[in-house]
């Protein structure tokens, strides 16, 4: 019995003007004109996927899926319907649905167009095929171990699955990387291609990655956000190392602890300099 999802050779019995039925035993299917890739001739035996057409006939396509039943793979976002859920291209003329039903709750979390989802192959209670997501063990097999020689290098890769604590990404390389949310710049969203930095690797090979600087460049950047902001107020601004700390992080969004290291690398470099609870640059100071 033919199932959808799966790839076939089956036989030409008749030609129509619209196209070709093909035959598995009993059962008959249409190759519409559109979904051929060359002209057939009755008794020919073709190589076609098969799957369910709009109006919910099982029909067969010569075009290749990117995709077969049992197999898992990276699909790209066409469309999204937020009654219906996501589109993907599985590479035939008619797109793949990834339902709402297994997309997070939040509308932000929902992949968009042109991202890329891991995702396998199902069927609905009328053999229609619809995407389900992938997880880690299907990723098993394309997954490479890190080791420490990977800290704190750039890696990239698209986000496969969300939990509360944060998401999980395969990168380029092939890793296995979990993204807390205390580490993210911004909220990330499902088959969202990010960029991060591995902060540390796991027991099992896998790797932690934080979208924060390391502690030697956040020095430079804290320092020079600090004085990004003196010179937007003409150079003098009522903060100093003695702020408290909420002050600092709202205004700088850096902690107490950053800010003094960075306060403390400009005075020592003279280009800043503290009076009264104001500090100033001291390039101002000097033309005055």
């Amino acid at each position: 019995m033919l199932e959808t999802g799966q790839i076939y050779n089956l036989k030409v019995v008749r030609k129509a003007q619209f196209g070709y039925f093909l035959t598995a035993g009993e059962t008959e299917i249409l190759l519409h004109n559109n979904e051929a890739t060359r002209s057939l001739e009755e008794n020919e035996d073709v190589e076609v996927f098969v799957y369910m057409d709009h109006q919910e006939r099982m029909a067969a396509t010569m075009h290749r899926p990117f995709l077969v039943l049992g197999e898992f793979g990276w699909l790209q976002v066409t469309d999204v319907n937020k009654k219906m859920g996501v589109f993907l291209d599985l590479g035939i003329h008619k797109e793949l649905l990834l339902s709402k039903d297994v997309l997070p709750y939040s509308w932000a979390e929902w992949p968009e167009k042109g991202d890329k989802v891991f995702v396998g192959l199902r069927h609905d209670k009328k053999g229609r095929l619809l995407a389900k997501l992938g997880i880690d063990v299907e990723l098993k097999e394309m997954e490479h171990k890190a080791d420490k020689t990977v800290i704190n290098r750039q890696v990239s890769g698209h986000i496969y699955r969300l939990i509360a604590p944060g998401a999980f990404l395969f990168t380029e390389e092939g890793y296995i990387g979990f993204l807390h949310r205390e580490d993210m710049k911004e909220p990330v969203h499902l088959g969202q291609f990010v960029t991060a930095r591995v902060k540390s690797i796991r027991e099992d090979g896998r790797i932690n990655v934080t979208h924060q600087p390391n502690k030697k460049e956040a020095y430079f950047e804290d320092s020079d956000k600090i004085l990004e902001i003196l010179e937007s107020r003409g150079g003098a601004m009522p903060f100093t190392d003695q702020t408290d700390p909420e002050t600092i992080r709202e205004r700088f969004g850096i902690s107490k602890a950053a800010f003094k290291r960075a306060m403390g690398k400009l005075i020592k470099e003279k280009k800043v300099y503290q009076e009264e609870g104001w500090t100033y640059l001291t390039a101002i100071k000097q033309r005055s």
